[in-house]
């Protein structure tokens, strides 16, 4: 349906990009299964907008329009996997630049970061972003890209957008633009919308809450910047990280009921969050949506609401929570988030592994750390789950 800027979120999800198909009036865009496309001359060959199937498809021209409208962009980008698209934002530079990063990262991230891209003359900071003052501390002449993401993995830390877009422009100057990049996946669109506040680059895993159903790996980059755009869709094409069209169906299938999955999780991660900080097996919760999270107001402030992720730690260390991850039957034990079922993960030893020992726990991902993915189950099945689980851990459990 064309026209659908000004329309609400939940409409843009199911029709932006999304017009009924024209020769035959398909509600739902087809699947274009085809690796090349029929030119009618030799000097009109990309007139229709298509010409070979890693350069678009479009299929994955509908995903990314619909993308872009949900992340209030002008231009979206999708890929074969998150990496892909944190891998192609970064050919944004060049040998020689310096980035200031979350220290809280994705692990799959930090080991791209530290274990490729440094081998190619690019140079890393690590800081707390959660703190303004550390971001621009680790500033360096050669500084061009400031990535973060917020709410972290597995932390659950808010970096302040408006500091950092404030920050980015203090630093820049006529020779050197520091470009801001948020890694948007953990709040998804319905929550959260960097570019609002001046963000140059947002990057999402659309295989977490966005296509939502555990069925497919995808990423995007959104950008209202245009010569980002055409920076990074020239390293699409270049490198070839780009989703087939049915990985693209099907992301497109989950965006069109994000705003209420968002909302079904974010209801039952708030109860749990509740739940676990009240229990005596627990020793510390994280969720922005706690009053006792340090940036609780932050996340009212830039956030619609606060997630479907909760990070909890179990006392008594890795063998307590050893026996919590072993007596959950709906939580299942996986990598990976933002399906409709629930998942838990140890970060220290599955999403984290590539960070050292000694890094991991100087950074807080202590042995005990459990994360939670709430899914969309009933909320008194979940709980039971949980109190099943966690009664595991008999000393610290009191008698019911």
């Amino acid at each position: 349906m064309s026209g659908t800027d000004k329309m609400k979120f939940s409409t843009r999800a199911i029709h932006a990009g999304q017009d009924p198909e024209p020769t035959s009036g398909a509600v739902n865009v087809p699947v274009f299964f085809t690796s090349t496309y029929v030119h009618e001359e030799l000097d009109q060959y990309k007139a229709k907008g298509y010409w070979y199937g890693r350069s678009n498809n479009p299929t994955r021209t509908a995903l990314e329009t619909c993308l872009a409208s949900l992340e209030n962009g002008k231009h979206g980008l999708c890929f074969a996997s998150g990496m892909a698209a944190t891998s192609a934002t970064m050919n944004l530079l060049q040998s020689g630049d310096h980035v200031v990063c979350e220290e809280d990262v994705y692990g799959g991230t930090y080991r791209l970061f530290e274990k490729v891209l440094t081998r190619y003359g690019l140079t890393f900071t690590y800081v707390d972003g959660s703190k303004p003052e550390n971001i621009e501390k680790a500033i360096k002449p050669n500084t061009k890209m400031l990535w973060f993401e917020t709410p972290t993995n597995p932390l659950l830390r808010l970096v302040d957008l408006k500091a950092l877009v404030d920050i980015a422009k203090k630093h820049s100057t006529k020779e050197r633009k520091l470009l801001t990049v948020i890694d948007n996946t953990f709040a998804s669109p319905y929550l959260q919308n960097p570019l609002d506040y001046g963000i140059d680059v947002v990057v999402h895993s659309t295989t977490k809450f966005i296509g939502g159903h555990s069925d497919v790996v995808g990423g995007a980059v959104i950008t209202n910047d245009e010569q980002v755009y055409e920076q990074v869709k020239f390293h699409q094409n270049a490198i070839g990280g780009t989703p087939g069209p049915m990985d693209c169906y099907l992301t497109m299938r989950g965006l069109k009921t994000l705003a209420i999955r968002m909302q079904a999780h974010e209801k039952n991660a708030a109860e749990i969050a509740k739940f676990l900080e009240s229990h005596p097996a627990v020793e510390r919760v994280l969720y922005p949506g706690l009053k006792s999270h340090p940036q609780h107001e932050l996340a009212k402030k830039q956030m619609r609401g606060f997630g479907g992720m909760v990070t909890f730690v179990v006392k008594g260390g890795l063998d307590n929570a050893k026996k919590v991850m072993g007596a959950t039957k709906l939580f299942v034990l996986a990598e990976s988030l933002g399906g409709v079922e629930s998942l838990m993960t140890h970060p220290a030893v599955m999403t984290h592994g590539a960070v050292p020992r000694e890094e991991r726990e100087a950074r807080g991902f202590v042995d005990g750390l459990v994360r939670l993915s709430v899914g969309i189950e009933d909320l008194d099945d979940l709980m039971e789950d949980l109190k099943n689980a966690l009664a595991t851990v008999k000393e610290l459990t009191p008698a019911k």
